[in-house]
Parts: structure tokens; C-alpha cells; sequence
């Protein structure tokens, strides 16, 4: 096997899953039996429903509007806010107008273009709407939109890089980006956010037919950060879009992320790495909706889960409607829990409305080391904080593998591993000694 610390290899996410613990992480999910007063999620002739009752992550017709008085003043008591602390997502939802900006530098391409537009301009009224109300309230106060224009066939030779720098600001920042992806075009868009702030961000990427776009959003952020946000993705006819989270920082994170079809034969691709430390709070919570014939989604998401009161979120939503014939899609969730205090929710759901379809599923799985694999790498050999390092390597290393930018993969597992020496309660956890079987 290669240095753990110098590369990812196909043996560590072998190994990876090989450690993990069998038999742990029984699907998580609300309830099958509908409750009072509503209807089940999808119900109808030919239909099928992994989700529950109608007000669930995972409604049969979910609500949108570009006016934050359309929802509800948030209570946390919504499907929708029920994980989510209020205490922390208060001061954004409180919608203040502000001035406050994060700090904005930029690596671009030949040929591709940066400009902001107003609220007025004609781009943003066609966007995807809003799914609740804070990325509503971004929608107004953002007043306008950073704009990223990729031309129709262009070939980048490198990523476009947007780093994104809070500045500490007490005053909370909004914020809209727009990417928009010419026809066969290929391209990869970096998001890199650090710093301190109070965020609210929306990002919506527009990939035209037959183009081949990959989008990494990165949460570096420091502590004492809240960053809210909306991906929205809109696939075009036989595209490409490829999406790839990482969450490292910030006390509280919570992103949703949206993809919908404008033609058949699109592929979207959905990658998450998530690490939460002590006391912070990582939500991130999907919807894919097939609703045109022909049409793939793939969704892989890790998080790792360390120190007390470490709480990760992940709900993951894909509806097949009546029309997406030949609908091809998967979604899996994994978390590793490293030390006692932490939790991980996970929450998949999937509705089939057609039975003319390739394939659909979803799994959900949490779980702690299995110490007598530990004890089997340690018996030859290897410590016990050297061979739990390889575990969560290998655990995150097909995700991070998908990233196309190699320094960018490297400096984030670094991260990764840092954070995994910075808990002394880690490597006081003894490894329990078990008899070994033969091989």
C-alpha cells in the first residue's frame, strides 16, 4: 500500500470497506404509516413510495417561491428545520438587509467571463425558485448576482476558481452566483469558501446540451461561521453535471442541493465528503427530480463524525415522475462515527411514479470502527491511531478521487487528517483485542 500521506489509492477504499463494521447503520427513515391527516408521498396508480407521509423531506409536489412571506416564519418544529438548531440559523433567518460582502478573488480561464447583473436583469427571473424561506430572503436581499460565463464549446485548460473570504463581519452577508455553461462545452467550477462569516448564499449552475460540467464547492470555513445555501442545477439535454461537496468547517453548514432535467439523457452526479468536530452542526439535504424520460442520478455522500456534540444531517430526496421513463438512480449516504457524543441522521427517500424505469434505489448506513479489524491491522504491525487514519482515508477516498483538481484533493485531505490529530479522546480509545480466525 502507498504513504497514507502522500496519495489516495483503490486499496485504501478497499481496505476502507472492508473495516467497516457489518451488519450497523439500519436504513433511517420517517415513518411508513401516514399520519393523521395527510396523504402518502407519490400515492396513486402505478406509484411507489420510500418516505412516508406527504410532509416529509420528500413531498409529492414540493413548494417554491422567490417571496420569503410565501413560507411560514420558521419554529424549527418543520420537517424541513426539525434537525436544524435554531439558535444557530436565527440570525439568518431573521433576513436583515446589509451591505456585507465576502471578499471575492478569482482564476479564470481564456474565454470565460465574470460580470454581477441587478436584481431586474432577465437571467435571474428564470432561475429555480427558492425552496424555503432563507434561500428566499438571499433571493431578495443578494440584490443581483455574480455571474460566471462559460462559452458554448469551450475546452478550459484549467478550473475556474472563485475563493470566497468572510471577513468577520457581525452584519449577515447574502450572496447569488450564476454559472452558466454554453452547449457542449466542458468545464470545472471551483467554490472555495473560507474565513468568518454569517452566509447566506445561492449558487445555480446552467449547463447546456451536451456539456460536460463538474461544480466543487468547498466549506473551510473557521469557527463561528453559519453558512446556508442553494445549489441548483439545471441538466440539458445528453449533459453532464458533476457535484462535489466538502464540508469541513464553520459551526453550522447547511446546504440544499437541487437538480432538475431541461431534456432527456442527462447525467447528474452528486458527491459529498462531510467531517464534523465538536459542537458543529453539518446539514445537507438533496432533491433530484426526474421528471423527463431517459435520465440518470447518482448520489454518494461520507461524512465522519468526531467529539461531543458533533451532529451531521443528511436527507437525500429523488421523485421519478409518470414521464421519466428509462430513469436510472441511486443514492447512498455512509458515516463513520469516530468517539462516543457525536450523531449522524440520515434520511433517504425515493418516489417512483412509473414502473418503466432502469433501476432506483438508495442506502443508508452508520457505524463505528469494527476493533477487531483494528486489531488485525495492529497485529501486524501498524498502530491503532496509524490504522484508524487508513480507515478514514480510505473510507473518504473514492469521493475525494472525484475531484478533478489533484492539489485541491490533496490540501483537503490534509485537512482531513489534521483534524483526526487534533482530538486527544481519539487515540486514548484502546482497541479491544479479539482472536483472529484464520485467513
Amino acid at each position: 500500500m502507498t504513504d497514507p500521506q502522500t496519495s489516495l489509492t483503490t486499496d485504501s477504499a478497499t481496505l476502507a470497506e472492508e473495516l467497516f463494521a457489518p451488519g450497523v447503520g439500519a436504513q433511517a427513515g420517517p415513518p411508513t404509516t401516514p399520519a393523521s391527516d395527510t396523504g402518502t408521498a407519490g400515492a396513486g396508480p402505478g406509484s411507489h413510495s420510500h418516505g412516508g407521509p406527504a410532509p416529509t423531506g420528500s413531498p409529492a409536489e414540493r413548494f417554491t417561491s422567490a417571496d420569503p412571506d410565501d413560507f411560514p416564519v420558521v419554529t424549527g418544529r418543520e420537517e424541513q428545520w426539525r434537525f436544524t438548531p435554531m439558535k444557530r440559523v436565527r440570525p439568518l433567518l431573521e433576513g436583515a438587509d446589509s451591505d456585507a460582502r465576502l471578499e471575492l478573488t478569482s482564476d479564470l480561464p481564456d474565454g470565460v467571463e465574470l460580470t454581477t447583473v441587478g436584481a431586474d436583469d432577465p437571467l435571474l427571473k428564470g432561475l429555480p425558485e427558492p425552496v424555503d424561506r432563507l434561500a428566499a430572503l438571499t433571493r431578495v436581499r443578494a440584490g443581483g448576482a455574480t455571474v460566471v460565463r462559460v462559452p458554448a464549446e469551450a475546452q478550459l485548460d484549467r478550473p475556474v476558481t472563485l475563493s470566497l473570504r468572510g471577513t468577520g463581519s457581525d452584519e449577515v452577508v447574502w450572496g447569488q452566483t450564476v454559472v452558466q455553461v454554453g452547449n457542449f462545452a466542458k468545464a470545472t467550477i471551483v467554490l472555495d469558501h473560507a474565513g468568518s462569516a454569517k452566509y447566506s448564499g445561492g449558487v445555480t449552475v446552467l449547463v447546456g446540451d451536451g456539456a460536460q460540467v463538474e461544480l466543487i464547492s468547498v466549506q473551510e470555513w473557521e469557527p463561528g461561521t453559519a453558512h446556508g445555501g442553494q445549489f441548483d442545477a439545471v441538466v440539458g439535454r445528453d449533459a453532464t453535471f458533476r457535484q462535489v461537496v466538502v464540508t469541513l468547517g464553520g459551526d453550522l453548514v447547511r446546504l440544499v442541493s437541487n437538480v432538475e432535467y431541461a431534456g432527456p439523457g442527462g447525467t447528474a452526479e452528486l458527491s459529498g465528503v462531510y467531517f464534523a468536530d465538536e459542537t458543529q452542526h453539518q446539514e445537507h439535504r438533496l432533491w433530484v427530480d426526474h421528471a423527463t424520460p431517459n435520465c440518470v442520478s447518482n448520489v454518494v455522500y461520507k461524512g465522519a463524525l468526531q467529539g461531543e456534540q458533533a451532529h451531521t444531517v443528511w436527507v437525500g430526496d429523488v421523485r421519478i415522475r409518470p414521464a421519466a421513463t428509462g430513469t436510472e438512480t441511486y443514492e447512498l449516504n455512509r458515516n463513520l462515527v469516530l468517539t462516543d457524543g457525536a450523531r449522524a441522521d440520515s434520511v433517504p427517500n425515493l418516489e417512483i411514479e412509473t414502473g418503466e424505469i432502469v433501476s432506483a434505489g438508495h442506502a443508508s448506513a452508520t457505524g463505528r470502527f469494527d476493533d477487531e479489524q483494528l486489531f488485525y491491522l495492529c497485529s501486524r504491525g501498524i498502530d491503532a491511531e496509524t490504522a484508524r487514519r487508513l480507515v478514514v482515508r480510505g473510507f473518504f477516498a473514492d469521493v475525494v478521487q472525484k475531484i478533478a483538481v489533484p492539489e485541491l484533493a490533496d490540501r483537503l485531505m490534509g485537512t482531513i487528517e489534521q483534524r483526526l490529530g487534533a482530538l486527544p479522546g481519539l487515540e486514548e480509545q484502546d482497541v479491544e483485542a479479539g482472536e483472529l480466525q484464520p485467513a
